[in-house]
């Protein structure tokens, strides 16, 4: 009779085990689909936020592979599923069309970010404080990124919106050429107006303003978004869960970036931020 009753509180005692061995948000058995997928637009800002979190994942368990895609490829990928996430919707303007053409496809986990925005940027002592104030500076020239991107299309609307840049064109090239082209300019102490957004390690570099948009062009402030793919929740539950808790300042961005602009690899950015912010990672993990 002992030995029944001690087999018996045995198999209860290992039945207890099993099921809190599965149980809490930071137990293995919540992981589902250790490999995770993620994409980004290669914006500064992208690369600095796509970092954090993939090494946030990582310590967490997962095996994290990170692409740089164009902004319509990215927005593609998540909706077809050929990668998991993005934290890089910049929202309601930049990324307007594609979150439209796309939105039904993909989770929209909110934002993970406020208070971004986007303009024309000029040195702070620029002769002028308004678009409206343009005239001949900088050869009547706006150095834009890439061709498509939301911010050179709303710097396009601004050329027909103002009759004083009627004559303004709008060049586009990439995100590393723009800011080569402002390097150059503030250390020649030239005219430069650029296509400017933030978070961007730039602003805390160089002494830079914002030209007033009293028509609008280039909208309201904007946020930035993380968007999963369809039924990742299922797959891998606590990559979903890490993904839906992300949120972060712009100066936690621009923090990153800025250190990756200086010399550090992106991955010892996102290490060293990590480290200096546990309490904000444990928000996200808990």
């Amino acid at each position: 009779m002992k030995k029944i009753s001690l087999l018996l509180l045995t198999a209860s005692l290992a039945i207890i085990l099993v099921a809190c061995s599965g149980s809490g948000s930071s137990g293995s058995g919540d992981l589902g689909d250790k490999n995770i997928k993620l994409s980004y637009v290669e914006w500064d800002s992208e690369v600095a936020s796509t970092n954090v979190i993939k090494k946030v994942l990582e310590d967490e368990g997962y095996n994290v592979e990170i692409t740089p895609l164009d902004n319509s490829v990215m927005w593609k990928s998540v909706a077809d599923g050929e990668t998991d996430a993005m934290v890089s919707a910049w929202l309601p303007g930049t990324h307007k069309d594609l979150y439209k053409k796309y939105k039904d496809d993909v989770d929209n986990l909110g934002k993970n970010l406020e208070g971004a925005k986007i303009g024309l940027a000029v040195p702070k002592d620029f002769d002028g404080d308004s678009i409206e104030d343009l005239d001949n500076q900088a050869n009547q020239k706006i150095i834009g990124i890439e061709p498509g991107a939301g911010v050179v299309k709303a710097a396009e609307k601004a050329t027909k919106d103002y009759p004083n840049l009627e004559d303004w064109k709008v060049d586009t090239s990439s995100s590393g050429a723009m800011t080569t082209s402002l390097k150059t300019a503030m250390k020649n102490k030239d005219d430069i107006v650029i296509t400017g957004w933030n978070p961007h390690w730039m602003f805390q570099k160089y002494d830079l303003k914002y030209l007033k948009d009293p028509k609008g062009s280039f909208g309201k402030a904007e946020h930035i978004n993380t968007m999963a793919r369809k039924d990742l929740e299922d797959d891998s539950p606590k990559a979903y869960e890490i993904l839906d808790n992300f949120k972060w300042s712009k100066d936690d961005m621009e923090s990153v970036m800025l250190d990756i602009q200086e010399g550090d690899k992106p991955e010892e950015a996102a290490d060293k931020w990590i480290e200096d912010n546990k309490d904000k990672v444990e928000e996200w993990t808990k």
